[in-house]
């Protein structure tokens, strides 16, 4: 019998002491992988399976000791900066340990199951006082099922509290498996509008919505989540839309939450070398005004 402490799955943080990510303190683990590729991502990273390399050129003292570290031939000097060619760049870590003015860094490496759980437990003391326990979020866990299902099981072997982030986007034969191990889905959809949703993250939300229904009739508790994005679906239409949906759920306002846009991810989009990929608008002043008066309609 195969010992599931020893799953591998690739990881690019652990947070401790969390309080957003579930009820009471947690311990978030980001799973690397995401099947969408919404714009606004906070976290560009995580969305391949293969380590990121990110580079802050405003740190970068032109050194030139990351140059004949790269095994690959990635990275040249130009205007006394590093240059990184990213069609070579194969994440290998090499400028990243050399670096003096921690300019690089690198987000992705292999974890076991058992290594996570020593890393979790170290807080479990929290978790008993608070109610909280460990949430999996990324990227989204359920690119990797197989180790999100492992490290969920052991989670639940040692009375952990489990939530988990996702968009639903994956076979629900995957959904199936580890709803019986997950308390709280918080479940993201971006928009009811199919075509919206594909313009947005480059996918159909089909698929999305039936997992949600599916996990809604088999008794998961699930927690709807939407975040406003400015010119995309900061408007009472798509809040009423994302209502709706929640009532032939059998949802309750109080399962339903909007989150504010946050701009975390715009830098990170500079510094993976994908500043071409990056939407540019202009947030409008009445933004928050506007989040208010949607976030009233779940009232």
């Amino acid at each position: 019998m195969s010992d599931d402490s020893q799953i591998i799955g690739k990881i690019f943080n652990i947070q401790r002491f969390s309080t957003h990510d579930g009820p009471g303190i947690r311990t978030t683990v980001f799973l690397k992988g995401c099947p969408l590729r919404c714009y606004w991502c906070q976290n560009p990273e995580s969305q391949i399976l293969e380590p990121a390399l990110l580079h802050n050129a405003d740190d970068c003292i032109g050194c030139g000791r990351c140059k004949p570290a790269c095994a690959n031939g990635a990275v040249q000097l130009g205007d006394e900066k590093a240059v990184i060619d990213r069609a070579l760049c194969k994440g290998c870590g090499g400028c990243v340990d050399v670096c003096p003015a921690d300019a690089f860094s690198l987000a992705g490496k292999d974890v076991t199951v058992g290594e996570v759980i020593l890393e979790v437990m170290k807080d479990r003391a929290q978790y008993i006082n608070s109610g909280g326990g460990i949430t999996l979020s990324g990227g989204d866990p359920l690119v990797q099922h197989a180790f999100s299902l492992a490290l969920l099981k052991a989670c639940k072997g040692k009375y952990l509290h489990t939530v988990m982030e996702t968009c639903g986007y994956a076979d629900n034969a995957v959904v199936r498996g580890v709803a019986p191990y997950v308390d709280l889905f918080l479940y993201d959809i971006k928009t009811m509008n199919n075509e919206k949703h594909i313009s947005a993250t480059g996918v159909g939300n089909g698929i999305i919505l039936e997992n949600a229904e599916w996990l809604a009739m088999s008794g998961s508790l699930i927690r709807l989540r939407m975040p406003i994005i400015p010119g995309f679906n900061d408007n009472e239409q798509d809040v009423r839309d994302l209502l709706d949906f929640a009532k032939g759920l059998s949802l309750g306002a109080a399962d339903v939450n909007l989150l504010k846009y946050n701009p975390l991810g715009e830098a990170k989009y500079e510094r993976l070398g994908r500043a071409n990929e990056k939407r540019h608008w202009k947030q409008s002043p009445q933004y928050d005004e506007n989040f208010d008066f949607l976030t009233s309609l779940l009232l």
